[in-house]
């Protein structure tokens, strides 16, 4: 006897680990290929929905030197198909998030503000951007708090924090909606939200641990040539071990 559909999103999302902290991650609590085998309970009508919902928060960053007018387009196309309000309504919050922060980049590459005649970004405030593109924040501050943090963070050259700061927004508003659903597939969309959340957080952390380890080696390496034309002899086990040390911290 088939399950009804809370009873199958119960038994889905009980089986699902909690999160946690986002920032304390170290790792998502549960494979990719783990999540997926959950999400085999899904009904077809909401696998479909949840398909189109990762597929376009994956949407590229604005790029403002190509035409992407196809691209919103076909956006806006796939939006138009998802059967779930709460699901059109978070993609459409997260693509106009998206669109606010290519303006700010643009701008803060020197860029000007774009053409009438251009569907460069998406949702309802492209025509206030557009129009406040010389304001600091396009007149858009009390609407979306999180902007001039952001702006400061992108004019220190800070990606970290940046990165930091538009996770976290995102964690947060997930949170809230998500706090209205138990068990259903809206409380499914959000889990797996958040799981791609932390996903990208914890491979943007061992990126960055990455470069640092580099540059780590790298200056190792040069006092290490410093020291072999003192010396004769080249960085000791001690100074490996402690790049491997400053690193893990």
């Amino acid at each position: 006897m088939a399950m009804a559909p809370n009873d199958r999103y119960l038994t889905l999302l009980t089986s699902l680990p909690a999160h946690g902290p986002l920032f304390g991650a170290k790792q998502t609590p549960l494979s990719r290929l783990r999540l997926e085998m959950r999400l085999r309970w899904l009904e077809p009508e909401d696998a479909e929905d949840l398909a189109k919902f990762e597929a376009l928060i994956a949407w590229k960053d604005q790029r403002f030197e190509i035409d992407d007018e196809a691209l919103v387009r076909q956006a806006e196309q796939d939006i138009a198909e998802i059967h779930n309000a709460f699901v059109r309504e978070l993609v459409i919050w997260r693509l106009e998030m998206r669109t606010l922060v290519a303006a700010l980049r643009h701008r803060h590459a020197g860029g000007i503000a774009p053409s009438e005649r251009r569907r460069w970004g998406f949702g309802r405030w492209v025509p206030l951007i557009r129009r406040h593109w010389g304001e600091p924040h396009f007149r858009l501050e009390r609407v979306f708090p999180w902007l001039p943090e952001a702006k400061r963070l992108l004019e220190r050259d800070d990606a970290l924090g940046l990165e930091r700061l538009l996770l976290g927004t995102v964690w947060a508003h997930l949170e809230r909606i998500g706090a209205e659903h138990t068990f259903d597939f809206e409380a499914v969309v959000a889990y797996v939200a958040c799981w791609d959340l932390v996903a990208r957080w914890t491979r943007y952390d061992a990126n960055a641990a990455l470069e640092r380890f580099d540059h780590l080696v790298e200056a190792g390496l040069h006092e290490g040539r410093s020291a072999e034309r003192q010396t004769g002899l080249g960085p000791g086990l001690d100074a490996l071990e402690t790049l491997l040390a400053e690193n893990a911290a």
